[in-house]
């Protein structure tokens, strides 16, 4: 069984890292964004190493991720894991909160050392205007370099979180070179549209506000061949 979130993804693209990985849609405004494995990894990348060369983080340390399921937030919690870091489950003490724009209220409830703010905008574009106590989370991870050199173990959390995607990705039915829509309103959790898809080498079409009328087309056009709905 895997242990290691990082080697899960590496192997995931090391076949062909030029192939689409994760294909993001939002219904709701439009929005489509393509990610080949190698350009995800640029970004998990940077921001392993944002924390832990800008935060001088260390494996064990924890991390609050109040980010929506999207491409980005994928970007984010494989480089928290590619750190070892910790992702924490409830409000509390952590070393570094990442915070959707919509979501700034709840930070309150947590005390973290770093805080970034992410807008989840379409093209990646740096926030207008940053919340008070935040910076900006794409004007920050930008300057950080493509490549990191994930630590040799997984991380405290990994196991047990590779064990759950293992299992979803049985029920699922996912092999090598499966293409699986999901819903991501419906099933937020990042087992369901990031780490069972990872573990079986297969990739993903994220999709919010799912508009029922667009699902046959997309599954033709995506050449999805799993649907979780």
């Amino acid at each position: 069984m895997a242990d290691n979130i990082a080697r899960v993804f590496a192997d995931a693209i090391a076949t062909d890292p030029a192939r689409p990985l994760l294909t993001w849609y939002d219904d709701a405004t439009g929005e489509r964004t393509e990610l080949s494995g190698a350009t995800l990894a640029n970004w998990v990348a940077k921001t392993a190493n944002l924390l832990v060369d800008e935060n001088a983080l260390a494996p064990g340390d924890t991390a609050a991720v109040l980010l929506p399921p999207h491409w980005q937030t994928a970007a984010v919690l494989l480089g928290c894991w590619s750190a070892k870091l910790t992702v924490a489950d409830t409000p509390g003490d952590v070393d570094v909160l990442f915070a959707a724009a919509g979501r700034i209220d709840e930070a309150g409830d947590w005390s973290a050392g770093e805080r970034y703010a992410l807008a989840l905008d379409p093209f990646a574009l740096p926030m207008r205007e940053v919340p008070a106590g935040f910076a900006d989370f794409v004007s920050a991870v930008r300057g950080h370099g493509d490549h990191f050199t994930p630590y040799p173990g997984g991380g405290e959390g990994d196991a047990a979180l590779l064990a759950r995607a293992d299992v979803r990705a049985t029920e699922l039915c996912l092999t090598p070179g499966d293409r699986l829509l999901v819903d991501v309103t419906r099933h937020p959790d990042p087992v369901d549209w990031l780490l069972a898809p990872l573990t079986a080498g297969a990739s993903l079409v994220a999709c919010a506000n799912l508009d029922p009328a667009r699902l046959d087309p997309r599954t033709a056009t995506e050449k999805v061949t799993r649907v979780l709905t």
